[in-house]
């Protein structure tokens, strides 16, 4: 075939211009972040360029900007097919000709996709690796390269190419085919974490040697990290969710069982939680993962089999209920929280139990010794994260070859924050190591203490194990700090944990100078928190929210009923044209317009994140309903009885606050304003209040005729029968313009209720 023309490999000042006009015309941004210029003016000049950038840093803008500007269209290789819609719904927001393929589409919809890809009307289109393989795709990119219309190939989750990594796909592996037979086209890998051994593989395995690199720091400066010793694992969780009403949040555990029981659980406890994994149907989970993408305060719980490529920017917190294989791992998905840049909360509990699995995971796969030998290697690095008493971002960034000064601190981890005492345990990893070996090391953590703490269970009689010499001597010390002194053991490298003798522990080389006291073993000091009652809707929430509260602490009252008018109002839209709020404004966006109270289209152009199709689409409504006069609130205060009333119908949190509030004579709009919530939301809270029979449905709408109301029963009733997934959105939708979807919500939770 033959060679098209090359493209401009320099940027003259005129470009320069063009660039940045494009930038603020499509995407509303003044100014470019960290790398981006560097990066965008790599590929206009043709050249390759390997990005790593951490998730939320703008990876995305490195391909769309120069897609735009350069001739023909850009090909975007990506693993996520069920997150495409989005990309291109968000893209299609902002006035750029873009579709996707991949085998969610009928043969029709992929048919019409081709034509305008042949035909030259799309500027990007997003293809699955296994579609861009195909024999047909290629023959359509051929006839694309011969007219010169390929603009640039962009590799999204470029780390998906490591044999040896998370996310390994082996589609990845067949995309040299871009550089062998489309030499001429620039090409841009992208990813959000990376080792140095990952990155080399990426560079090899997708022959980019020659690729101008591009590392930014993988700091998230916004995120603050706390791991903390498992002790009761549902207390813990509910205690650091209490700080998170009315946020999206992500809850990892490690198997589907566990999904599902902590979904559960946390929906009894009036959380708007939904389980994610890979043995619910497919229209469960797309449903799912539309509601996390859609709602505001949906928590999430889910297997790794959910996160990747989520472009959701408002998530506020990342937990994990195991812990995860590696690093990556963890920085990938507490990397998905903060993308917007504001406060986000990173939240790990884990014990002895987990490092055993992982251990047992390792040995019993088929890999080989090679690769298992690289798992514990990541694994150990992983415990080092979790047991260290320094900074946790310190050695977070150690592992991406970000080392930091000595004696760093962060100030936004729990290390930092709150930095731990230590005390010499030498003695009791020696008591621990000599019990070990006294036993025939054939045993593991449960056992051994019980003969270090002087049991008299039937296993440590049965075994004569009551008459060894260390039997009692570590009777000082309480359970939880010997899993501790174990898990400590096992990151050092003294002990392991035998998968074929069901989890031994057993002696390495490296147990010898602890044992000969040549080296010393220091552990935190475990802080017991006093059990104290629980606190009353009201005083939850002063401290609830923290992050998102965080970003709006700077805001005069009018300014943040400004912005709760503007969040209704996103609400609203987004619901109707059936796209995620943040398609429409980022949070970061409407704090802006709030802040400013723009009264002119020009105005509102000045805002970051308003660019020329938002303010087509959306400027006369934004300023329509600025122009309306949001009065300063006050802080609404719920009546002591109202708060008691809440307490004994067991409405806590920020739903019992809601029910105080309402109880106490205060409107759902005076609550949602006060509150910077949605009306949406409070009506939500007013529902869980109607299913405990704590309210009618006439008291919450006293206005709705009951002609209105039972067309709203009849509409909830013909979607049950009828959708799929959403039935609130299809009767919503069935609805036209008398619906409303908080009232909806209450009629459906008034159907639902116990009488």
């Amino acid at each position: 075939m033959p060679n098209p023309p090359s493209h401009a490999a320099h940027t003259t000042s005129s470009e320069s211009s063009l660039t940045l006009a494009t930038l603020k015309r499509v995407f509303g941004f003044d100014t470019f972040r960290g790398s981006q210029a560097a990066i965008v003016n790599t590929v206009l000049g043709g050249g390759d360029a390997l990005v790593l950038m951490p998730t939320g840093g703008g990876k995305s803008l490195c391909y769309q900007l120069p897609a735009l500007l350069r001739n023909g269209v850009a090909i975007v290789v990506s693993p996520l097919i069920a997150l495409m819609q989005d990309q291109v719904d968000a893209l299609n927001e902002l006035g750029v000709a873009a579709s996707f393929l991949n085998s969610s589409l009928s043969m029709e919809d992929a048919n019409r996709v081709e034509r305008d890809l042949r035909s030259g009307k799309l500027k990007l289109v997003y293809v699955a690796p296994e579609r861009l393989n195909t024999a047909r795709f290629l023959a359509l990119l051929d006839d694309l390269y011969e007219r010169d219309e390929i603009a640039l190939f962009a590799i999204d989750e470029a780390h998906c190419v490591s044999q040896w990594g998370h996310d390994f796909r082996e589609d990845y592996l067949q995309l040299t085919v871009l550089h062998d037979r489309f030499p001429k086209v620039p090409r841009i890998a992208l990813t959000a974490t990376a080792d140095e051994a990952t990155r080399e593989e990426i560079r090899n395995k997708l022959a980019l040697q020659e690729a101008a690199q591009f590392v930014s720091s993988f700091d998230r400066p916004n995120i603050h990290y706390t791991v903390a010793d498992r002790s009761d694992e549902r207390k813990q969780l509910l205690e650091f969710l209490d700080d998170h009403e009315d946020e999206a949040g992500i809850v990892y555990c490690i198997s589907r069982a566990k999904v599902d029981d902590t979904a559960s659980w946390l929906k009894s406890r009036g959380f708007n939680a939904m389980p994610y994994h890979a043995g619910l149907d497919a229209d469960t989970r797309r449903g799912h993962q539309t509601r996390f993408l859609q709602d505001d305060a949906v928590v999430m719980v889910a297997t790794v089999a959910f996160g990747m490529g989520i472009d959701k920017p408002d998530v506020r917190f990342v937990a994990h209920l195991d812990l995860p294989k590696s690093i990556e791992g963890y920085y990938q998905e507490t990397g998905r929280a903060g993308r917007d840049g504001a406060p986000a909360f990173a939240w790990m509990t884990y014990g002895l139990a987990d490092v055993v699995k992982q251990l047992r995971f390792i040995e019993e796969s088929d890999a080989g010794e090679d690769f298992k030998r690289l798992q514990k290697n990541r694994l150990d690095r992983l415990l080092a994260l979790a047991e260290t008493t320094d900074c946790r971002r310190a050695v977070l960034l150690d592992y991406f070859s970000e080392p930091q000064p000595a004696g760093y601190r962060c100030m936004n981890c729990d290390n930092c924050n709150s930095p731990p005492e230590t005390w010499d345990a030498t003695k009791p990893a020696q008591m621990f190591l000599s019990a070990a070996v006294r036993t025939g090391q054939f045993f593991g953590g449960g056992h051994l203490i019980d003969v270090l703490r002087g049991s008299k269970s039937e296993k440590v009689l049965a075994r004569g194990h009551d008459k060894l010499p260390v039997y009692g001597i570590g009777a000082a010390f309480d359970a939880d700090v010997w899993r501790i002194v174990i898990r400590q053991l096992i990151s050092r490298g003294a002990l392991f944990a035998d998968a074929e003798s069901y989890g031994a522990l057993k002696l390495t080389e490296a147990a010898r100078p602890l044992l000969r006291g040549e080296e010393v073993l220091r552990l935190r000091t475990i802080v017991v928190k006093p059990k104290g009652s629980a606190k009353l809707p009201r005083e939850r929430s002063k401290s609830a929210s923290k992050s998102s509260n965080a970003a709006l602490e700077h805001m005069d009252s009018a300014a943040r009923a400004r912005y709760a008018a503007l969040k209704a109002w996103r609400s609203q839209t987004a619901l109707a044209a059936s796209v995620p709020a943040f398609v429409v404004f980022s949070d970061a966006t409407l704090r802006g317009i709030a802040e400013r109270n723009p009264s002119s289209s020009q105005q509102l152009l000045e805002v970051s994140g308003v660019g020329e199709a938002k303010l087509a689409n959306y400027g006369a409504a934004l300023l329509a309903l600025l122009s309306t006069e949001h009065a300063e609130v006050a802080e609404l205060v719920a009546d002591e009885g109202a708060i008691e009333q809440a307490r004994s119908v067991g409405l806590t949190g920020t739903i019992g606050l809601s029910y105080a509030l309402f109880k106490s004579g205060h409107s759902v709009q005076a609550i949602s304003q006060s509150r910077v919530l949605a009306p949406t939301t409070v009506f939500t809270h007013l529902a869980t209040a109607i299913t405990a029979n704590a309210l009618t449905l006439s008291e919450v709408l006293p206005d709705a005729s009951p002609e209105s109301i039972e067309r709203m029963r009849q509409a909830l009733t013909k979607a049950k029968l009828t959708a799929s997934t959403g039935t609130l959105k299809a009767a919503f939708e069935d609805m036209g313009e008398e619906g409303h979807y908080g009232w909806l919500r209450c009629v459906e939770a008034d159907m639902n209720r116990t009488h």
